[in-house]
């Protein structure tokens, strides 16, 4: 009689939880030993930066004695920064002390700013940098805001507050953890192989467009146009509706809602330059249902 016995792996098994082990104790070598400094040093650099903030906002409103208050962390990866007395800025300038405060940190390339009013109820002005520049919103410029009590709010992407040192993931890791990066990336390797991509996987025909959302791009006529990512999800959720009535609330909170506030007319402005990307295709057209949406429309029949 032959027992079977379950406590053994087979070898498939074992190639893929061994190298995993190994990536795991040394990650957690790693931070026993205590990598976190590097951490702890980059948010309270960041602290001193958002506080120079304040201290620019305040002397171009030409005060130089109040006090820029204690910095504070509302929300993960978001901090408010509050002032002793009243002050009155212009949109322009906020705008450059900020973007110019934050060239300092290699890391912080992702945010949105909102100012409020003092009960932290009411918006009063607000706009998003990227880094990839085509998709900033910075709407209201060249307006000069009123005397009044202001807190100045930053709200960074999650990625902005996870330092990753060059020489953490090179020198830092211990001889474990390197080992398992060597293990699993052969087999990684072989699958990607062993998968055979197809290059035609996940196109869509739209009218006469060819639409490849995994590339971000649309072909028409032979030609590709590269689409931005905002761009790229207003499509897909249009090419998945043909003909059907999508409404602006669940477009701008599908696009929008991982970014905080959507100010002024950013919708309109974004359907804008994907119809231009569509132009040349005759068949396609994108209608606006006045108040209530948009649609995605083929050879002007509705589906």
């Amino acid at each position: 009689m032959t027992i079977k016995d379950d406590t053994i792996y087979p070898e498939k098994k074992r190639r893929y939880i061994l190298p995993l082990l190994f990536l795991l104790t040394g990650t957690v070598i790693c931070a026993a030993f205590g990598f976190t400094g590097n951490e702890n040093f980059d948010l309270a650099k960041r602290q001193i930066l958002l506080r120079n903030i304040g201290h620019e906002i305040l002397l171009h409103a030409g005060d130089s004695t109040s006090r820029v208050l204690p910095i504070q962390e509302i929300a993960p990866h978001e901090y408010q920064i509050r002032f002793e007395n009243e002050f009155s800025f212009e949109t322009d300038s906020l705008v450059k002390i900020i973007r110019q405060s934050l060239e300092k940190d290699p890391l912080a390339k992702d945010y949105i700013v909102n100012v409020l009013n003092c009960s932290g109820k009411d918006i009063l002005f607000g706009y998003s940098i990227f880094q990839q520049k085509q998709n900033n919103i910075v709407p209201c410029l060249g307006r000069r805001q009123p005397r009044a009590c202001y807190l100045v709010s930053i709200k960074f992407q999650n990625k902005a507050f996870t330092p990753i040192n060059k020489a953490y993931l090179i020198g830092g890791l211990s001889v474990f953890a390197f080992i398992g990066l060597l293990a699993v990336r052969p087999l990684r390797t072989r699958r990607s192989r062993g998968a055979g991509a197809d290059t035609n996987a996940g196109v869509m025909k739209i009218g006469d467009t060819l639409f490849e959302p995994g590339k971000r791009q649309i072909t028409i006529s032979g030609i590709t146009t590269e689409l931005t990512p905002k761009e790229n999800k207003l499509l897909k959720i249009f090419a998945d509706a043909t003909g059907n009535l999508i409404e602006r609330q669940r477009l701008q909170k599908e696009i929008w809602e991982d970014e905080g506030v959507i100010v002024g007319r950013s919708l309109d402005v974004f359907i804008s330059k994907l119809r231009k990307k569509l132009e040349g295709d005759a068949s396609i057209q994108i209608v606006n249902v006045h108040g209530k949406g948009y649609r995605l429309q083929i050879n002007d029949t509705i589906i």
